[in-house]
């Protein structure tokens, strides 16, 4: 289904319509939230499947709901997936992807330059279930072959790295993994399906925390991953093993905040390139992080994978170092300062002891936004 849809219709299309249809029982346009905890089965002969199992129907929410199924169906279309699984956080999927291909004596291969709170998982957790991590400059193939082992199972990046912003070369890890007969696990976080589909290009399993551009209002907590059924299948047995699912309520957030996708990252991308360039030439900061810069060592890669676009995140060193990236968070009036990203409204993080700003540039007017960076840079 999802690949008879991106083949036939708009992403826009695909992200308002797919897994929708009226309410059977009340002819609701809208997905109901289907906030239950349990479901009448329809007679006492009706089987209830194992943990992560498909039913005819629906029995337990920890399994599945079927406000669920629409987020994950339009995940799954929108990735060009066979499947998708939701589930309550971002890490909720990395742990499940990784725990599902990984088994003690496995060994990983990492991005060292992975989001610090999945690098604790990684580096912390793994390991006391004996399986072995290399953690890795994924932007360096060289290095990434050298890693492997006859033990790998598993490469895992980030498309575009938190906060810096390196971009990971996906069709040549993609050949290193094939190599080597692992599966690569993309962090497709900060591109979204609107600026590139990592299954596509030979990666196994894409996840998405969905708390950030897929909601795109700052106001639900979710993850989603999607790839073939035989990589979703276990990660679903996974999630309601552990405990782990999205609720009905958030689910139904990330499907209002999906149809929208295309129009908020198209915003996204256009501001944050204005205010990238506007930071370069800025006396005040002596480094610029974004891929859509020339200079960026990434710039022809990315522009390559996602047709010159180049996404919503900005991250730069101030000529006075952290003291000057504090003194600028502080002052400016548009922008809150707080975690997360992938908001409407634009977000700054001065990085704990290093000289860096990272910016999730909202989809305010670009003017405006200028002109509150300029000021708190003064």
């Amino acid at each position: 289904m999802a690949d008879d849809l991106s083949t036939r219709f708009d992403f826009a299309t695909i992200a308002i319509h797919a897994g929708e249809a009226p309410d059977p029982t009340t002819g609701a346009q809208n997905t109901p939230i289907y906030q239950s905890a349990t479901f009448a089965l329809p007679d006492a002969s009706q089987q209830v499947k194992q943990p992560g199992g498909q039913p005819e129907g629906y029995f337990y929410t920890r399994e599945g709901n079927p406000t669920t199924a629409v987020i994950e169906a339009k995940v799954a279309a929108l990735d060009g997936a066979e499947a998708a699984i939701a589930s309550a956080s971002g890490m909720g999927v990395i742990s499940a992807a990784l725990l599902t291909v990984l088994n003690p004596g496995d060994h990983l291969v990492c991005a060292d330059s992975i989001y610090p709170i999945s690098q604790d998982f990684i580096t912390t957790e793994l390991p006391r279930l004996g399986i072995d991590v290399t953690m890795v400059d994924i932007t360096d193939l060289d290095a990434v072959r050298e890693a492997t082992t006859p033990a790998t199972r598993a490469v895992l990046t980030e498309f575009l790295s938190n906060p810096e912003l390196a971009v990971a070369d996906l069709p040549g890890l993609a050949e290193v993994c094939r190599d080597h007969g692992a599966r690569l696990i993309v962090d497709n976080t900060f591109a979204t399906p609107y600026l590139l589909k990592p299954l596509e290009i030979g990666a196994d399993i894409v996840l998405h925390s969905a708390t950030k551009y897929i909601s795109g209002h700052g106001d639900a907590v979710a993850g989603v991953a999607a790839g073939s059924q035989e990589m979703i299948g276990p990660m679903r047995r996974f999630v309601a093993r552990y405990g782990s699912p999205i609720s009905p309520f958030n689910a139904w957030l990330l499907i209002r905040g999906i149809k929208t996708l295309q129009l908020r990252m198209e915003r996204h991308c256009q501001n944050a390139e204005r205010l990238a360039r506007f930071f370069e030439e800025h006396p005040a900061i002596s480094r610029v992080m974004y891929p859509g810069l020339p200079d960026h060592p990434g710039h022809d890669l990315c522009g390559q994978l996602t047709g010159r676009r180049y996404g919503g995140m900005i991250a730069f060193e101030h000529r006075d170092g952290e003291s000057g990236c504090q003194q600028f968070a502080s002052k400016l009036q548009l922008a809150c300062r707080a975690v997360s990203l992938g908001d409407v409204s634009t977000l700054v993080l001065p990085w704990t002891g290093r000289n860096l700003v990272r910016l999730s540039v909202g989809i305010e007017g670009i003017d405006d936004l200028i002109a509150d960076a300029d000021q708190a840079l003064a």
